[in-house]
């Protein structure tokens, strides 16, 4: 534990020696959503590269920076592009991005993905709120963590995407006329997309969506006492739901058709927390 502490005091030094934006709201985002902090003021960007210990994805399209600026006078740091598990990332690695915001000071994350819907009632393309999950990734963050004088190794999950922000999502997305939908997020080690029976077998148990991340980092999240909002992009619908093959490709295809849909969103929810006692 002692190491974490130094590492992430070596993290925030280098930060801070870049920007001194004291954040609120931290985001972190999937690839070419990044255009999300084109209209902030007050911006700097830092390659991951530059600050120490921070995870760099091999995943192609993400850009690997740290954006710091305000929007809507509301300070805001982005992770523009994240690690997964399935990258060879330990989930400790993964997370590690969390404690630093936790540090430079923000008390609510919005995270986002791609995923693959799993309701019938979805379409390609609909963005859903994640009201809850279900972890298959055989791994979770708070194994092994002993300083429990710092953070419960034992949280409460009840409400681990907040209520309070799911209806501040749902208003914003009303205001801008985007239809959302709300489900439960399966995620799974990956890389390789799920079978038609583990779809099967997921649709089940409750899973509306299923994806590759975001589980750890909003683990952790609630560990460290910071409200979390997230929200899936669907790009496909899962195996065995349609006849035919997943192409990643297509899936890419689909985040570029759709993602200025959720950068209005993103942008209308920031406003909307700017308005709002949380």
């Amino acid at each position: 534990m002692q190491s974490i502490k130094k590492q992430i005091k070596k993290s925030i030094k280098s930060i801070r020696k870049k920007s001194t934006l004291v954040p609120q709201l931290g985001l972190i985002l999937g690839s070419g959503l990044g255009i999300i902090a084109d209209s902030f003021e007050n911006k700097t960007i830092i390659p991951y590269e530059k600050i120490p210990y921070f995870p760099i994805s091999t995943v192609k399209g993400n850009s690997n920076t740290l954006i710091l600026g305000e929007y809507f006078n509301i300070p805001v740091v982005i992770m523009n592009g994240r690690t997964h598990y399935y990258e060879g990332f330990s989930v400790e690695e993964i997370t590690y991005p969390v404690r630093v915001f936790k540090e430079l000071g923000i008390d609510k994350l919005i995270v986002t993905n791609t995923a693959g819907g799993i309701n019938s009632k979805f379409k390609i393309g609909d963005l859903m709120i994640i009201t809850d999950h279900i972890n298959f990734m055989a791994a979770n963050p708070l194994r092994g963590w002993r300083n429990e004088e710092v953070a419960s190794r034992f949280i409460d999950m009840n409400f681990a995407y907040n209520p309070k922000l799911q209806q501040i999502a749902i208003k914003a997305a009303k205001s801008a006329k985007i239809k959302i939908q709300k489900g439960i997020y399966a995620a799974m080690i990956g890389p390789s997309y799920e079978t038609p029976a583990e779809i099967k077998m997921l649709k089940k148990i409750g899973a509306d969506a299923v994806g590759m991340s975001t589980v750890p980092e909003v683990i952790v999240a609630n560990q460290l006492g910071i409200k979390v909002l997230g929200i899936s992009l669907i790009t496909n619908l899962a195996a065995g739901i349609l006849k035919k093959k997943i192409d990643h490709k297509e899936v890419i295809k689909v985040s570029e058709k759709t993602k200025d849909k959720f950068i209005k969103l993103i942008h209308n929810i920031i406003r909307q927390i700017a308005n709002a006692s949380i």
